[in-house]
């Protein structure tokens, strides 16, 4: 009976932070959409054969990497169609389209993104040079999972 006099309180607060949070929760949300602006952002899909439909930033890799192995063990080739996505599972193909021009091209995830990093997608210099956004550097992309 001790024990539960001295939890009592701490049992109390936290129910009171239960019943209290719904009610404070509008400035809270505002504040964390303002956050995701900047990542990924999944919609339903709409075509038949699309499993997942994601909205982001993409980048493309540096030269340094060529020859280098990826997360999946092969090695990396700027002239193959492939990506880097933290998000997919490896092997995953995907249709990336710019959003600036509405180019797409279709990619196989094959490697993993710095986890740090806030980017969708990394594509190799081939796939990017498709999308039409080498001097960009950066664009934003729409990926469809097939």
């Amino acid at each position: 009976m001790k024990r539960l006099v001295t939890f009592l309180p701490a049992i109390l607060l936290s129910l009171s932070f239960v019943l209290i949070t719904p009610v404070c929760g509008n400035a809270q949300n505002q504040k964390a959409k303002a956050n995701r602006k900047a990542t990924a952002r999944v919609v339903s899909p709409k075509k038949q054969g699309v499993k997942k439909i994601l909205y982001g930033q993409a980048s493309y890799y540096h030269q340094k990497f060529h020859g280098r192995k990826t997360a999946s063990g092969h090695v990396f080739n700027q002239q193959k169609l492939t990506a880097a996505c933290n998000v997919l599972p490896l092997g995953t193909r995907v249709r990336v389209t710019n959003l600036r021009n509405k180019k797409s091209v279709i990619v196989t995830v094959n490697d993993r993104l710095n986890k740090k990093t806030k980017r969708l997608i990394d594509l190799t210099y081939r796939a990017a040079n498709t999308l039409g956004f080498i001097k960009r550097g950066l664009t934003r992309v729409k990926v469809e999972v097939l």
